[in-house]
């Protein structure tokens, strides 16, 4: 099984632009002219165009709305270096929303991309979190 992550936005161009300037993805190709296929992380980002005030769903009465929002589900680009990530995503657009966390062995940032989708930048001393106790003899 793979995953792929949907990313909706009111344009594709712009949104190509800033994804590949904030983060480094690569445009692999375009289906339509509606949505954008984006590679260079574990999954595949589909930039997909639609209307701000357009239903998100046949059952739900809910409009897109490119302003900040929140969403409990969001996206970390895991990167080398959170510093030089953080100053290459402004640089393209994104809006820096905290200060650099410190937790667990990492070190992440949160950001808001043009189009109100928030999105984390995050920085692993080793493969990924570490342990509270990493004394494996301990209980």
């Amino acid at each position: 099984m793979r995953m792929i992550v949907n990313i909706d936005v009111p344009e594709i161009a712009p949104a190509v632009r800033f994804y590949s300037e904030a983060v480094g993805l690569q445009l692999k190709r375009m289906l339509d002219d509606d949505v954008a296929e984006m590679t260079g992380f574990s999954s595949a980002i589909y930039l997909l165009k639609h209307p701000a005030a357009s239903r998100t769903s046949a059952k739900s009465q809910t409009q897109r709305d490119y302003s900040r929002h929140w969403t409990p589900v969001h996206i970390d680009f895991v990167v080398d270096n959170v510093d030089d990530a953080a100053r290459q995503a402004e640089a393209a657009g994104a809006t820096r929303e905290s200060d650099c966390i410190d937790w667990r062995g990492s070190r992440c940032i949160t950001f808001s991309d043009p189009f109100g989708h928030g999105f984390c930048l995050i920085e692993f001393a080793a493969d990924t979190y570490t342990d509270l106790d990493t004394d494996p003899g301990t209980d």
